[in-house]
C-alpha cells in the first residue's frame, strides 16, 4: 500500500512538473492592432512590430482591425492598439474594436497593453488618444505599459501633417517616429518575456 502511495506521488509529482515546463516553454505573443486609412498608422504598426520581434522567443501578430478575431486578443499575451486621432479621439473603428473586447469572466485581466498613435499636428490630441486606449485597457484589468523612457511615456506618437514633419510628399513617417515604435514593441515584448 505504501508503494502504490508513492507512486502515485511520483506519477502526480512528474504530470505537475510537465506542466510547468509547457507553461514556461509555451510561446508569448504580442498582438498589434490598428486602424489605418492614409497608411501613417500602418507605418507606425509595422514598426512596433519590427521592435517586438527583436526578443527571442516572441510570436509577433501583426492585424489591422479589419482582421482580427477575438480568438487573437484571447491567446495573446500583449495586446498593443493603434489609432489614427481623430479630433482627439480614437477612430470610429478602433473605439467599436474595443467595444467588442470579451468582457465576461476578465480574460483580458492581467494580460499587458500598450498603445500607439498618428496625429496631423502638435498637441492635436495624441497623448489624450493614447491615454483613451490605456485607460480602457485598465478596464479590462490589463497593464498598461508605455515607452521605455520619458520622451514616451504613454506609448509611441508621431506627426504627420505639420512642419518639419508634413509628409504629403513623401508619405513616410519620419524615421524618428518610426523608432519610438520600435522602442515601444522592444518594451513589450522585452517584458512578457520577463514577466511571464
Amino acid at each position: 500500500m505504501q508503494t502504490f502511495m508513492i507512486n502515485k506521488i511520483k506519477a502526480v509529482f512528474v504530470f505537475i512538473s510537465l506542466l510547468v515546463v509547457f507553461e514556461a516553454t509555451a510561446q508569448q505573443s504580442v498582438l498589434i492592432v490598428y486602424h489605418s486609412e492614409t497608411g501613417h498608422t500602418e507605418q507606425m504598426a509595422a514598426a512596433v512590430a519590427e521592435g517586438a520581434a527583436t526578443i527571442n522567443g516572441i510570436e509577433v501578430i501583426l492585424l489591422s482591425v479589419k482582421e482580427v478575431q477575438e480568438n487573437d486578443l484571447l491567446e495573446a499575451s500583449a495586446i498593443i492598439v493603434g489609432s489614427p486621432v481623430h479630433n482627439a479621439n480614437v477612430s470610429s473603428e478602433i473605439s467599436a474594436f474595443i467595444a467588442s473586447w470579451p468582457y465576461e469572466e476578465e480574460p483580458l485581466k492581467d494580460k499587458m497593453g500598450a498603445a500607439f498613435v498618428t496625429a496631423g499636428g502638435f498637441s492635436a490630441g495624441e497623448e489624450v488618444v493614447q491615454l483613451s486606449i490605456l485607460k480602457s485597457m485598465l478596464v479590462f484589468g490589463m497593464i498598461v505599459v508605455g515607452g521605455p523612457d520619458w520622451t514616451q511615456p504613454f506609448g509611441a506618437s508621431a506627426i504627420t501633417g505639420e512642419d518639419p514633419f508634413e509628409i504629403s510628399e513623401t508619405g513616410l513617417v519620419d524615421a524618428q517616429f518610426l523608432d519610438k515604435g520600435r522602442a515601444l514593441g522592444k518594451r513589450v515584448a522585452y517584458l512578457v518575456n520577463k514577466l511571464q
